[in-house]
C-alpha cells in the first residue's frame, strides 16, 4: 500500500517539521550547560509535556493497544501507581535534586557511598536506556512496514540514524520543545483513531463494549495472591517500583527537574506530565479493545497472518494503513513517530549527559570546559544511537515488545532504586553496608533473570525462580535495601562513609 497524497502531506509536514524545529536549536547550544539543561529557563508546561512524552513513547502507542488486543487491560494497572510515585517526586525528589544542583542523577550516590555507587547506577541506567531505545526503534518501524512493505531492519537503521542526528543537533532545549509538540500530536492522533473506531462499528459504539465484555477484554487481571502470574498485584507493585525509580533516580526525569527556573515550576511540570499519562494510557487500551471488536465485527478483512495472538503489536499499524480515512493515516503514522522520536531523543541526550558528567569530567578531564565538552556530548550521542539501532535489530521477531521491554527493564535496572533508597532514607548506612546490599541484590537479580533460561529440565528445575519476571526489580530493590539496613544495624555504624548532607 502507498500513502495517499493527503496522508503523505500530513505525515511529512508533522514529522519533518519536528526535525527542522529540533535542528533549529543547534545555534543555541554553545555551552555544555545549554546542551544538558537549557540554561534552566524552560517554561514548566513545556517541561511537563516533555515528561509526558517521555512516558509515552511508541512502546505505549503501539504496544499498549497490542497488549489490549491480544489479551486484556491487565497492563493498565501499571498506570494506577503513577499518582503515588508522582506525589513522592513532588514532595521529596524534586526539592532534593534541585538542592544538590547537579545535572547528573548519580552524583548524589557518589557523595553518599563513593565512586563505585555512581558507576554502578550510571551503568545500569545506560543499559536500560539502550534496551528501551531499541524497543522503541523497532516499534517505529512497524507502521512503516505495514504501509510500504519495506524491510523492518532497513527502516530501523534509517530512522535510528535520522533521530540520532536531530538529537545531536538540538540539545535538551530542542528535545523538550519538540517533545511538547510531539505530545500534542500523539494525543490528537490517538483521539482521532479512537473516534473512528468507535463510530465504525456496525451496531454502534455499544458493540465495542459488548464484544469486549464477552471476551473478558476489560479484565485487570487476577486479584489472587500468585507471584508467578501477571496478576493485578504483581503489575501494581511492579509499576510502583518502576515509577519511583523513574522519578527518584532516572536521568531522563532528574535532568528535567533542572530545566525550569524554580522549584515550583519543576514540581508543577512533574505533576502535570505524569498525571496526563493516566488518561492517555487508558485511551490506548480502549483503542486495543476497539480494534479487537472492530475486526470481530468485520470478519475476513484482517489478514490470516495477523489473527494470531502473537501478532497484537502489528494489528494497530495494519488498521492505520488500511482502515482509516485519507489524511488520518498520515496523522496516525506521524503520531507514532512523534511518540518514538521524543523518547529516543530524550535517551540520546540524557545518556550523553551521563557520559560527560559521570565519566569524562570525573576520570578523563576534570578541568574540561565547553570547548572539549561539546565534542564529547556529540560523540557519545552518536555512539548511543548506533548501539540502540543494533539492539532494535536484535529484537525483531519478539512476541510482545511490551513484555520484552518490561522484562529487560527489570533486569537492567539492577535494583539501583534500592541503593538510592538506602542513601535517601537513612544517614547511618555507609559505604560497606551499601556495597553488601548491592552484592546481595545483584545475586537475586541474576538468579531471577537467568534461572528460567538456564534451569529448564531435570533436577535443576528446583532452582528455577518461581516468581514473575516483572518482580525482578521489586525483589532486587528490597534485597539491596534490607541487607544494607541489616548490615548497618549489626555492625552498629555510627556514621556513614562519604556522607552527604541532605
Amino acid at each position: 500500500m502507498k500513502l495517499s497524497l493527503p496522508d503523505l502531506i500530513v505525515f511529512l509536514v508533522l514529522t519533518v517539521g519536528n526535525v527542522i524545529i529540533g535542528a533549529a536549536f543547534y545555534s543555541r547550544n554553545k555551552t555544555a550547560k545549554q546542551f544538558t539543561s537549557g540554561g534552566g529557563k524552560l517554561p514548566p508546561w513545556v517541561v511537563g509535556m516533555s515528561i509526558f512524552a517521555t512516558f509515552v513513547s511508541s512502546i505505549s502507542y503501539l504496544a499498549l493497544p497490542g497488549k489490549a488486543y491480544s489479551s486484556n487491560w491487565n497492563a493498565l494497572v501499571f498506570s494506577f501507581s503513577i499518582p503515588v510515585a508522582s506525589f513522592l517526586a513532588v514532595r521529596f525528589f524534586v526539592p532534593h535534586y534541585r538542592r544538590l544542583g547537579s545535572i547528573s542523577a548519580y552524583s548524589y550516590l557518589e557523595e553518599r557511598f563513593g565512586p563505585w555507587a555512581r558507576i554502578y547506577a550510571s551503568v545500569c541506567y545506560i543499559l536500560t536506556q539502550i534496551m528501551r531505545t531499541g524497543a522503541i526503534l523497532l516499534l517505529l518501524a512497524l507502521p512503516v512496514n505495514a504501509l510500504f512493505g519495506w524491510n523492518v531492519k532497513t527502516i530501523i537503521i534509517v530512522t535510528g540514524l535520522a533521530v540520532t542526528a536531530y538529537s545531536v543537533l538540538g540539545g535538551i532545549r530542542a528535545v523538550i520543545w519538540t517533545d511538547a509538540i510531539q505530545g500534542i500530536i500523539l494525543i490528537a492522533g490517538a483521539l482521532a483513531c479512537a473516534l473512528v473506531l468507535t463510530f465504525s462499528m456496525p451496531s454502534g459504539p455499544g458493540q465495542i463494549f459488548s464484544i469486549g465484555a464477552t471476551n473478558q477484554k476489560f479484565s485487570l487481571g487476577s486479584f489472587g495472591p500468585s507471584l508467578k502470574d501477571s496478576t493485578f498485584w504483581v503489575i501494581l507493585v511492579y509499576g510502583l517500583f518502576i515509577n519511583i525509580q523513574n522519578y527518584g533516580i532516572d536521568q531522563n526525569y532528574i535532568q528535567r527537574y533542572m530545566t525550569t527556573d524554580s522549584d515550583r515550576g519543576a514540581k508543577a511540570s512533574t505533576l502535570f506530565g505524569s498525571l496526563l499519562y493516566i488518561p492517555v494510557s487508558l485511551l490506548f487500551f480502549y483503542i486495543g479493545t476497539a480494534l479487537f471488536a472492530f475486526y470481530n465485527a468485520h470478519p475476513g478483512i484482517l489478514p490470516a497472518e495477523l489473527t494470531a495472538a502473537s501478532s497484537g503489536d502489528r494489528v494497530f499499524p495494519y488498521f492505520m494503513a488500511h482502515n482509516l480515512p485519507h489524511g488520518m493515516t498520515g496523522l496516525l503514522i506521524a503520531s507514532v513517530f512523534a511518540a518514538g522520536m521524543s523518547t529516543v531523543s530524550t535517551s540520546v541526550n540524557s545518556t550523553a549527559t551521563i557520559v560527560l558528567s559521570d565519566y569524562y569530567k570525573r576520570y578523563v578531564n576534570k578541568e574540561s570546559g565547553d570547548r572539549s565538552s561539546i565534542p564529547v556530548l556529540y560523540a557519545s550521542s552518536a555512539i548511543f544511537g548506533v548501539v540502540s539501532i543494533a539492539v532494535a535489530l536484535s529484537l525483531t521477531g519478539v512476541k510482545s515488545v511490551l513484555d520484552a521491554w518490561w522484562n529487560l527493564a527489570s533486569v537492567f535496572s539492577g535494583g539501583m532504586l534500592g541503593l538510592f533508597l538506602l542513601g535517601f532514607l537513612s544517614r547511618r548506612v555507609g559505604n560497606f553496608d551499601a556495597a553488601a546490599g548491592v552484592i546481595a541484590g545483584v545475586i537475586v537479580i541474576t538468579w531471577m533473570s537467568l534461572s528460567p533460561v538456564l534451569f529448564t529440565k531435570g533436577e535443576m528445575l528446583a532452582f528455577r525462580s518461581p516468581f514473575h519476571s516483572n518482580l525482578t526489580i521489586v525483589f532486587g530493590t528490597i534485597v539491596i535495601a534490607v541487607v544494607g539496613f541489616i548490615v548497618t544495624k549489626f555492625l552498629q555504624k555510627s556514621k556513614p562513609v562519604n556522607r552527604a548532607e541532605r
